[in-house]
């Protein structure tokens, strides 16, 4: 049972022509889903994803421009001497963790995986600092399988926003919208609202009765849900 059986019948309804209204315009709008994070090699973006958690990638690709070019393969990673690589990435939100986290992770992948990324859901959220949304991120993008929505703050506001869930925990919203929205069109929801959110409606609230999806849900002018 899906949480979705949870509301009533009427507002099932109106979420799921809602969602395809919103889907169709991100369809058109971001054609070919891709993360604006720089790299280079499958794992400097799961690196990446890593940091990039309550960070903006604009942050993000200026530490990694540096990083990437010293560190490439999970192996590199995995060798890297822990207190000079917490310092290099100190600039980010809870950088001894995610540097915790990194190391331990290309550990894992160079011992179990032979150095490969992996391909399911299962074997990424094994890793350390890897969860369903990150698992799901790293699968579109790496590997164009779109096993999931992957939900971040973007996601997460646009989705209270549009009265799409009543849930806050990020994987309990992927759940909801996987739910409303057909899985051949799961790959446009989460880059496609991360650029909606980058560029055209930002988190801070202001006027954008103008913008296309509140268009689409005039409600959503007056609703600025906490992203986080």
């Amino acid at each position: 049972m899906t949480r979705l059986n949870l509301v009533s019948l009427p507002q099932k309804a109106a979420r799921i022509a809602r969602a395809k209204k919103i889907v169709a315009y991100l369809k058109k709008a971001y054609p070919k889903p891709k993360s604006e994070l720089a790299y280079a090699t499958p794992f400097q973006f799961v690196v990446a994803v890593i940091l990039s958690a309550q960070c903006t990638d604009k942050a993000v690709n200026k530490v990694t421009e540096t990083l990437f070019q010293k560190y490439k393969t999970p192996k590199d990673f995995a060798e890297a001497d822990p207190a000079t690589f917490t310092k290099e990435i100190s600039s980010i939100p809870f950088f001894n963790n995610k540097a915790k986290n990194i190391i331990a992770a290309a550990k894992e992948i160079e011992a179990r995986h032979g150095g490969a990324v992996p391909r399911s859901e299962k074997e990424l959220v094994a890793l350390p600092g890897i969860g369903y949304k990150t698992a799901h991120v790293v699968l579109g993008e790496l590997f164009d399988v779109w096993e999931g929505v992957a939900t971040d703050t973007h996601v997460k506001r646009f989705a209270l926003r549009f009265d799409l869930t009543d849930a806050t925990d990020p994987t309990k919203i992927s759940k909801d919208l996987e739910a409303l929205v057909p899985k051949k069109d799961w790959k446009y929801v989460n880059n496609g609202l991360v650029l909606y959110g980058r560029y055209v409606c930002p988190a801070r609230p202001h006027d954008c009765s103008d913008h296309p999806l509140t268009k689409l849900y005039p409600s959503a002018a007056n609703k600025w849900p906490k992203a986080k």
